[in-house]
């Protein structure tokens, strides 16, 4: 009775940011709720199975770390912006292309790391909640294209559901703490009902069971720069995994050494093409459940595994899913402001332990943040360039990445000629200066 507890409180505490990636991608792509109804149910189901091979180590995959896999927030835009330039096909084929590239480099992926440290992590972290608030925004006024934009019943309820989430944030502590987002949006809906805002047929249409299929949405399509876009979003997504890896491993006090973290980047990209086929999504650790571990103080494999096989039996049930279809935009939009910004205000912290007194860095920063908010503002300014080059330059999150990538090689990986200082020979009877060399 107790393993099945704590198992339902890591599903609860990671559930909110599951069912939240694909209703921002569905719901930008235009599905409609039955399509939608599809995308959270097979997103739940890969959310237990990534999570299940990361946990069960074997001799290819699996870390064996009691970690909880998840949606990437990091893939929300892009796989946005690949969706409407290529169609959802090239989505899911750049998906499937870039979980078998990051299988590929797993062996020696440590190696890369070095491109990705913090100062350019923290840019990504930060700029993934930023360009991302924008479609919080939206949701809070009703959605693109709502008739009621902007009425006062649509931002009463979004900012109902941020103050309650607040609320929750202000005056509990532990377990109810890590499901604010979760209780925001219970609350939320059940207010937007007494408002009429809450219709139920989604949940009433869909079937008590369904059976999942590979490329329920079509068949993918591969082309280059939407598997270039998507593999830089899994290796930032990988930088992330490694401080989580051995944040569990300080936790756990199990040391990992190199073979296990490349069965844990090979479990994350293995998932990613499973995600790919049967269309749903990259997968990363969850941090919130790493705090919810260490909070417990229960740190056994068996509870987060049951957690998995929990989410696999979810995702064959297609009217716990359109529960989550039914959620009206305006509450979306309050719980994704705390969540974004919870997103940034992870970015700013990660970035404060390295600017310091290093103007290099804060330059990396400055940069990086300000083309990523930039083109997120403006997606336009590229326009004149190729399409095939737009997929990169069109995207926050993507443009802010590689020039925070780029920098950091500028400022702290190609070495600078060290400045060279005058030294005077000097005679040592008379005092004058013989001759001046540098050194």
């Amino acid at each position: 009775m107790k393993l099945t507890t704590l198992s339902i409180q890591h599903l609860l505490a990671m559930y909110a940011g599951a069912i939240l990636v694909p209703l921002i991608i569905g719901g930008k792509l235009g599905f409609n709720s039955e399509q939608l109804t599809y995308l959270v149910s097979i997103d739940i189901l890969m959310c237990g199975i990534a999570t299940i091979l990361q946990i069960k180590k074997s001799r290819f995959t699996g870390i064996g770390l009691p970690i909880v896999l998840g949606c990437t927030f990091t893939a929300v835009g892009p796989i946005i912006a690949i969706g409407m330039q290529y169609g959802v096909s090239a989505v899911y084929g750049s998906i499937i292309a870039s979980g078998i590239i990051i299988v590929l480099i797993s062996g020696f992926f440590g190696k890369l790391v070095r491109f990705f440290p913090p100062v350019v992590t923290g840019s990504v972290v930060t700029i993934i909640g930023v360009s991302l608030i924008p479609v919080a925004i939206t949701n809070m006024g009703g959605g693109d294209g709502a008739s009621d934009f902007g009425s006062i019943s649509n931002i009463s309820l979004a900012f109902g559901t941020l103050l309650f989430i607040i609320f929750i944030y202000r005056f509990t502590k532990g377990f109810a703490q890590s499901i604010a987002i979760l209780l925001g949006l219970g609350a939320g809906t059940i207010a937007a009902m007494f408002m009429g805002k809450v219709s139920f047929a989604p949940i009433m249409e869909a079937s008590y069971f369904h059976m999942v299929e590979p490329f329920h949405f079509g068949l993918p399509t591969f082309q280059w720069s939407p598997i270039l876009t998507m593999t830089l979003v899994a290796i930032v997504s990988l930088v992330e995994s490694t401080g989580a890896y051995f944040a569990l491993s300080d936790i756990c006090e199990k040391k990992i050494s190199e073979k296990d973290l490349a069965k844990g980047y090979r479990a994350e990209g293995l998932a990613s093409v499973l995600g790919g086929i049967f269309n749903s999504f990259p997968y990363t650790t969850f941090s919130q459940n790493i705090g919810l571990l260490q909070m417990s103080g229960v740190r056994s494999s068996k509870v987060v595994m049951l957690m998995g096989g929990m989410l696999v039996v979810l995702g064959f049930l297609p009217k716990v899913a359109a529960m989550a279809t039914i959620i009206p935009d305006p509450v979306l939009g309050g719980a994704m402001v705390a969540m974004f910004g919870m997103i940034v205000s992870q970015g700013i912290k990660m970035l404060g332990k390295v600017v310091g007194d290093s103007q290099e860095n804060a330059m990396i920063i400055a940069c990086s943040v300000g083309m990523g908010l930039g083109v997120t503002v403006v997606p336009d300014l590229f326009n004149h360039l190729p399409a095939s080059v737009q997929i990169l330059t069109s995207n926050g999150i993507v443009t802010g990445s590689l020039t925070a990538i780029f920098l950091n090689i500028v400022f702290n990986m190609i070495p600078s000629k060290k400045q060279r200082t005058p030294v005077q020979q000097i005679d040592a009877s008379s005092g004058t200066i013989l001759r001046e060399k540098s050194v």
